[in-house]
């Protein structure tokens, strides 16, 4: 019985914190964490290219001390330059996770 009270609770918080869990292949990244990686790389464009997305270096992104930790695997993994790409193709519609988080989603 006195179990029950604290599954109830790590529930509730886990409903009132309205995490969202961003998808990229057999990766998972908050949505915290991603908007991070969307300022890292904003940051690394150049003011020439605001139509299109920049080409950046996947090491150069690894190497930035303020990408979070939660993209170390990604980093080793040998196509971490796609998956940068369609982590950064998604800072274009970033709405929708905001939407999906309002609308309690586990993932966008």
């Amino acid at each position: 019985m006195k179990i029950l009270p604290v599954v109830l609770l790590i529930l509730a918080i886990g409903l009132i914190s309205d995490a969202v869990t961003v998808h990229e292949g057999e990766f998972s990244f908050s949505l915290e964490s991603v908007k991070k990686l969307w300022d890292i790389l904003a940051n690394g464009e150049s003011t020439k290219s605001t139509n299109r997305l920049s080409v950046f270096s996947a090491v150069t992104v690894c190497e930035n001390p303020l990408l979070p930790k939660e993209f170390q695997s990604l980093c080793q993994s040998k196509n971490a330059q796609v998956h940068f790409s369609r982590l950064a193709l998604l800072s274009r519609n970033s709405d929708v996770c905001e939407l999906c988080s309002f609308a309690a989603c586990t993932g966008c």
